[in-house]
């Protein structure tokens, strides 16, 4: 049986002792088709981002590239432009046919927040083996702001599947039909292509875009900061704007997007041919986001963009990024938005929930 693991077989997982955690896990961690995975109590000031490598431990590298450890306990600062390595709560011990694949969680990403997952004798980022037994690391690099964790945070998430459940395009051709997934017309070529937008009904206004000196972020606090004090509106000129190198924006699809409750998605990396950004690829979408929202026509997708060397000019309506699309073992016990906290739902341009919401 092939699929996405669904919330139902992750407490099974759980029970079975396949997931393990130094606290009981909590039933706020586990998502339609994830578990977010928590902090714990040491984050480690590292000279560089790394993977262990085949046959040697994360702890092994510590040892090699290790500078200072950070006592979490009563919450510390993990400071912009600095690498950091912090042990999880959680540990796996996955059954042979299980693989396992990570991701940061929505307002992670929305803040700029490099986090990663690795793993003894990983040699990928985010991805973990099938039949892997062994501790949790995150690595976390804040990118444009600094920020204050505490043990317990959840930053990112981690989604388990048995097989390949990836959709074809032909397959996505006939879902979209079935049950439209976009509300224009599909873009699918190795997935469902989405688009940004710069030609807002009734506004100018188009994204955000990180102040450079800022204060620190407590993760904690949520609609509790002031947008302004961290960032500068972004308004298109002429249906375009000029991305700025190392300049970090949160813009937002042209198409709502939607995702079925037997199935799951996840934002891929776009060819890096089609210009000089790259929009966040660590992105989960799952079963059931947009499904029913604003009468079931979708949600937008935020973009979370950073320009890389040089300046680049991003059109209204330009292909941006894709969601590749897979299937559910089963249908989760609740869906994205349904009485479940989904921050997300329903949404439009939108900050992080962290900051409070525009007027």
């Amino acid at each position: 049986m092939t699929g996405v693991l669904s919330s139902q077989q992750l407490k099974s997982l759980i029970a079975d002792g396949q997931i393990t955690a130094q606290s009981d896990i909590t039933p706020g961690q586990i998502q339609p088709a994830s578990l977010d995975l928590r902090l714990g109590n040491v984050a480690y000031r590292v000279r560089a981002s790394f993977l262990a490598g085949q046959d040697r431990t994360v702890t092994d590298r510590l040892d090699e590239f290790g500078m200072h450890q950070v006592d979490l306990s009563d919450g510390a600062v993990l400071e912009k432009g600095c690498v950091y390595v912090v042990p999880l709560m959680e540990s796996l011990n996955l059954p042979p046919q299980i693989t396992a694949v990570a991701n940061a969680k929505s307002s992670t990403g929305r803040l700029d927040l490099l986090t990663r997952t690795i793993t003894d004798g990983g040699e990928e980022f985010d991805r973990i083996s099938a039949g892997y037994s062994g501790p949790l690391y995150a690595e976390i690099c804040p990118r444009s702001f600094s920020v204050l964790v505490r043990p317990g945070m959840r930053l990112n998430q981690i989604r388990f599947r048995e097989g390949q459940a990836v959709l074809s395009d032909d397959d996505l051709r006939a879902l979209h039909l079935q049950s439209p997934l976009v509300d224009t017309d599909a873009v699918i070529d190795d997935g469902l292509g989405f688009s940004v937008d710069l030609e807002p009904a009734g506004s100018t206004l188009v994204g955000y875009r990180a102040k450079p000196h800022t204060g620190v972020i407590d993760l904690d606090l949520i609609g509790h900061y002031n947008p302004a004090d961290f960032w500068e509106e972004v308004y298109a000129n002429d249906r375009h704007i000029i991305l700025d190198p190392g300049a970090f924006y949160i813009l937002v699809s042209r198409e709502a997007v939607h995702i079925p409750p037997a199935f799951a998605a996840e934002m891929a990396p776009f060819l890096a041919m089609v210009g000089e950004f790259r929009v966040h690829y660590a992105g989960f979408f799952d079963p059931g986001f947009g499904h029913g929202a604003a009468g079931g026509a979708g949600s937008r997708g935020v973009l979370e963009v950073r320009c890389h060397e040089a300046p680049f000019v991003l059109e209204h309506g330009q292909i941006v990024g894709r969601l590749v699309y897979e299937k559910m073992q089963e249908v989760p016990e609740q869906i994205y938005g349904a009485g479940i906290a989904s921050n997300y739902q329903g949404q439009g341009l939108k900050l992080s929930k962290h900051f409070r919401a525009m007027c």
